[in-house]
């Protein structure tokens, strides 16, 4: 990434284009921050502070935070900067911010910042996770939570879209649940403030976060810039790219083959016939015992005061999963299709028209439709309510809904690998989009490091990937100016691709958790392993908890020098003995044990032929002993190789053993 002066490494200046509100200021000031620079902020511990934005052009801008203080004169376009001493870790702080106008900045926290990025693991939000309802309950002082907001851009910009929110069940609802047992596990080790900058988007491949001067240094992957850049210059290319996408859609999600529960009388109150049961919202329904996908209707009765009659209603659901058609009183008043970008996360809100508004009993129902994964809804309670469109008191919709079943359908495993992509740059698959508005403005941001969880859109090109990752490692590294930025990842879970099984130990998820291991050899990284925590036919599995604890336990000793075990058992070494490999593992990481206390399962055994089968194996001190009768004379050894292969191997501290393998062959699968 290209940046011209130091001002350009850190300001996070959005000017009049961010539309962000100004705490205490005029409607005519000049004055402009970044969203970055806000009340809740979290800055990093001994590291100085940068405050940057925009006012009228020779202005002079004076600031102070923690009883230090700085001024400077914006310059002719207007851009200031200064620069405060690093705190100590603390708050709550207060700044000041004058220039044309006055900005008075509360609570403001000096602690450790992470960077949270990737596909949707890493996106999934804590109240859709296994115990995430009761996690946000339990509270989470102490941190901060910053999300960037979803924006593709064709080169690198300057500003971004987000702001801080303290970690309360309002916020940490929707936020990502992996950053955010990451953020609590590292601030009860700690003691001290904990910011995390979410900057995610689902379903979007390494390449998106890369910045393009670095995909084109490398002659393997200089390709991908070179196909989009082609495509964006060949319509036709392009609605042959649209017509793929189609077809791939209709052969991997369900289809909605149309509304029968409305002309049934699904949304009338007191319509729909018998058959209704009763639901606790927001939740997947997934979560309440419903294991489906297709089409379910939820109906509610919504007391409205006398005094709202006639008025236009502002209704909110929440997030809704995947499409919605929404009625009040028998009447459609909002839908959220497939022409929707990311539907499945789109907060819903509808305006019930004031003639449909009556006192007493009205009845909100939703149609909603799940083409694949969960359904359902999975907003916050917060986000449930209604209130009169100009404000006021709302009516919480969270709690009992009725529903009943229109369409029952077998839940589908989507094979992503094989989705086709239409390159540009308003799609978030394309190279660097998504580096150049998400990351990019960050860039030179001081950091205590990153954690990142993505892989799956890139499955099926391990080979690429073994260069991609450690490419966009060291690019972002050299866009911080820091070479030894800390970068924690996570190896891909267990998970059956779609079709027939591959060969035993071929795997084209094997092979890229291969490729996401071989990143190590980078300085300063880490790799949480979670093959044992992923669900056989769920791209998404429920458990972040254990992949954030995971990650902090490597952040913990990596970064901050904590003495605790981060790694399940390390593979050491593997010698033939007769009929039998000797498989040997870092002492400092073992202590072997299983899952079950059985013996362990999930290793291979081949010979000369490279025929893989099935093995035998038992614990022996910090080795473990392989063989089967059907491989008299073993030459190779593989362990917890395949989509969703067994794996039952740990050390003591419960922590498991990553897949390895001792050959050198061809090891994905078609």
């Amino acid at each position: 990434m290209r940046h011209s002066s130091r001002r350009a490494r850190f300001a996070l200046v959005l000017s009049v284009m961010s539309g962000a509100p100004l705490v205490g200021a005029s409607a005519h000031a000049e004055l402009r921050v970044s969203p970055w620079i806000g009340e809740h902020m979290t800055v990093q511990r001994g590291r100085p502070v940068e405050l940057s934005g925009t006012d009228t052009p020779g202005t002079l801008v004076r600031a102070t935070l923690g009883g230090a203080r700085a001024e400077t004169r914006a310059d002719t376009a207007g851009r200031w900067r200064v620069v405060l001493p690093a705190l100590a870790a603390g708050g709550p702080f207060a700044s000041t911010i004058e220039g044309s106008s006055r900005l008075e900045l509360r609570d403001v926290w000096s602690g450790e910042v992470w960077i949270a990025s990737g596909q949707s693991n890493m996106e999934f939000p804590l109240l859709r996770s296994r115990g995430g309802r009761d996690a946000s309950a339990d509270g989470c002082a102490g941190v901060r939570l910053f999300v960037v907001e979803h924006r593709t851009a064709e080169a690198p910009q300057s500003d971004l879209r987000g702001s801080w929110k303290p970690c309360e069940r309002s916020s940490a609802d929707g936020f990502s649940a992996v950053a955010f047992h990451f953020a609590r596990e590292v601030h009860r080790a700690l003691g001290v403030p904990i910011g995390m900058i979410q900057a995610t988007w689902g379903g979007t491949p390494a390449e998106a976060w890369t910045p393009r001067e670095a995909l084109l240094s490398e002659p393997s992957l200089a390709p991908l810039v070179v196909a989009m850049d082609a495509a964006m210059n060949d319509p036709a290319r392009r609605d042959e790219l649209s017509r793929r996408v189609a077809a791939w859609e209709r052969k991997n999600f369900h289809q909605d083959t149309g509304n029968r529960g409305e002309p049934l009388g699904f949304a009338q109150p007191g319509g729909g016939g018998v058959g209704w049961s009763s639901m606790d919202l927001p939740q997947l329904w997934e979560n309440a015992g419903l294991p489906i996908d297709g089409a379910v209707w939820f109906r509610r009765d919504v007391a409205v005061p006398a005094a709202w009659v006639g008025q236009d209603l502002a209704l909110s659901l929440g997030a809704i999963d995947d499409f919605d058609v929404t009625y009040w009183n028998g009447e459609r008043i909002g839908a959220t299709g497939a022409d929707t970008p990311d539907a499945w996360s789109a907060p819903r809100r509808y305006v019930v028209p004031g003639r449909l508004v009556k006192a007493g009993r009205n009845v909100v129902a939703v149609r909603v439709f799940d083409h694949f994964g969960q359904g359902g809804f999975a907003g916050s309670p917060a986000q449930m309510a209604v209130s009169p469109a100009g404000g006021g008191a709302a009516v919480a919709l969270a709690g009992a809904w009725s529903y009943k079943i229109e369409r029952r359908l077998e839940p589908i495993v989507a094979d992503f690998a094989s989705r086709p992509t239409i390159p540009g740059p308003g799609e978030p698959t394309s190279p660097t989009v998504l580096w150049n508005a998400m990351l990019a403005p960050l860039a030179g941001l001081p950091v205590a490091g990153v954690i990142w969880y993505q892989g799956e859109s890139n499955v099926g090109r391990a080979d690429e990937y073994s260069t991609l990752f450690p490419t966009m490692i060291r690019a972002w590294r050299a866009a911080w100016h820091d070479p030894g930025l800390p970068f924690v990842f996570v190896q891909l879970p267990n998970y059956v691709v779609p079709g027939p099984a591959a060969p035993p130990a071929e795997s084209s998820w094997a092979a890229m958790r291969e490729a996401q291991a071989g990143a190590l050899r980078e300085p300063r990284t880490a790799m949480a392993v979670t093959l044992d925590v992923g669900e056989a036919a769920n791209l998404h599995p429920l458990d972040k908890q254990d992949v954030g604890r995971r990650l902090a336990l490597w952040a913990l000793r990596m970064v901050y020098g904590k003495d605790v075990l981060a790694s399940g058992p390390r593979f050491l070494s593997a010698t033939r003995n007769g009929s039998s490999m000797r498989v040997c593992f870092d002492p400092a990481s073992a202590g072997l044990d299983t899952a079950d206390g059985a013996a362990p399962r999930g290793f291979l055994l081949a010979g000369a032929d490279r025929s893989w089968l099935q093995a035998d194996a038992r614990i022996e001190g910090d080795c473990v002993v392989v063989s089967t009768p059907g491989v008299p004379d073993p030459v190779a050894v593989r362990y917890g190789w395949g989509d969703d292969p067994p794996n039952t191997l740990r050390n003591q501290a419960d922590l498991p053993a990553a897949p390895f393998r001792t050959d050198a062959w061809p090891a994905a699968g078609p």
